[in-house]
C-alpha cells in the first residue's frame, strides 16, 4: 500500500490528487488550513477512516513538522510526498503595498515546499534502497518565463523549478526521486478567477492522472498538459527582445490587498 502525503489537498490539484491515490488504494496524509474542507474530502474518499487530515497553514513550520513526525508514525514508511500547497496573485513591484503579498507568495510557494520535504528526508534515505521513495513539487508553466503582472508568482514558480533540480541531483544517490510537475491552465478556483484565453485547458482529473503517472515513473520534470510543454519550451527559445515585445501587453492577474481584488 502507497503512502502519500500532501499538502494544499482540500481543493483543486490536490484534492484531485487525493481522490486519484486513494482510488489505487493509497493511504493518505492531507494538509490544508480549512479543517471543514479536509473532512469532507477524507469523508468522499474510498477507505476514509485509513487517510489523517491536519488543518494547519504551511507557513507554521512546526505545526507542518508535527504532522510529517505524525504521519510517518502512521504510515511507517512515506513513499511519495507533493509539495502542492501555493498562491497565485497579481503583483506589481511599483506598488509598495505590493511587497507583503509578494512575501507571501514566496513564503508560500517556496520556504513552504523545503518546510515540507525537509522532515521527510532523513526518513525517505532509510528506506528509499527497499521503497520507492519520491519528492514532489509542483511548479508552473509560469516560472519558465516571466510573465507581466506576475513578478511574485512567476518568480516563486521558477524558483521551485530550480530547487527542485537542485535537491534532485543532491539526493541521486540516496535512491530517492525528486519529481518536478509543471501545470499548466488547470481548471482550478485558481485559475477561475482569470480573465484572460487559458489554452489547453485540462481538468484537475485529467491532471491527476498524467501526474500520477510522471510520479510512479520517477521523471524528473514534466510540463502538463504537453501541449502546454511544446509552448514553454518555444517560449524558451525565443530572444529577449522578441518575448518582451510579445508580452509586453500580455493580461494580468488581479492584484489582491488585504481587503481582496484591487
Amino acid at each position: 500500500m502507497k503512502t502519500v502525503f500532501i499538502t494544499g489537498a482540500s481543493s483543486g490539484i490536490g484534492a484531485a490528487l487525493a481522490e486519484r491515490y486513494a482510488s489505487e488504494g493509497a493511504m493518505l496524509g492531507l494538509v490544508a488550513r480549512r479543517q471543514d474542507m479536509l473532512e469532507q474530502l477524507r469523508q468522499r474518499l474510498p477507505n476514509a477512516e485509513r487517510h489523517k487530515i491536519y488543518p494547519l497553514d504551511v507557513n507554521d513550520h512546526a505545526a507542518l513538522t508535527a504532522a510529517v513526525v505524525n504521519f510517518i508514525g502512521a504510515a511507517g514508511v512515506v513513499n511519495i510526498v507533493i509539495a502542492n500547497a501555493g498562491i497565485s496573485v497579481g503583483t506589481l513591484s511599483e506598488f509598495t503595498a505590493d511587497l507583503p503579498v509578494f512575501a507571501r507568495v514566496m513564503e508560500t510557494n517556496v520556504l513552504a515546499t523545503v518546510a515540507t520535504f525537509a522532515p521527510f528526508i532523513a526518513h525517505m534515505k532509510q528506506h528509499a534502497q527497499q521503497e520507492d521513495c519520491r519528492l514532489v513539487g509542483i511548479g508552473s508553466v509560469a516560472g519558465i518565463r516571466g510573465l507581466p503582472g506576475a513578478e511574485a508568482y512567476s518568480a516563486s514558480k521558477a524558483a521551485v523549478i530550480s530547487y527542485c533540480e537542485s535537491l534532485r541531483i543532491e539526493l541521486r544517490a540516496s535512491g530517492i526521486k525528486v519529481v518536478t510537475i509543471a501545470p499548466g491552465y488547470i481548471d482550478t478556483p485558481m485559475t477561475q478567477i482569470n480573465k484572460h484565453p487559458m489554452p489547453f485547458m485540462i481538468s484537475a482529473e485529467k491532471f491527476a492522472v498524467k501526474a500520477v503517472r510522471t510520479i510512479a515513473a520517477g521523471n524528473s520534470y514534466r510540463v502538463i498538459p504537453w501541449q502546454m510543454g511544446v509552448v514553454a519550451k518555444l517560449l524558451r527559445l525565443l530572444p529577449n527582445w522578441l518575448y518582451d515585445r510579445l508580452f509586453s501587453k500580455a493580461p494580468h492577474k488581479p492584484r489582491v490587498n488585504d481587503d481582496g481584488i484591487i
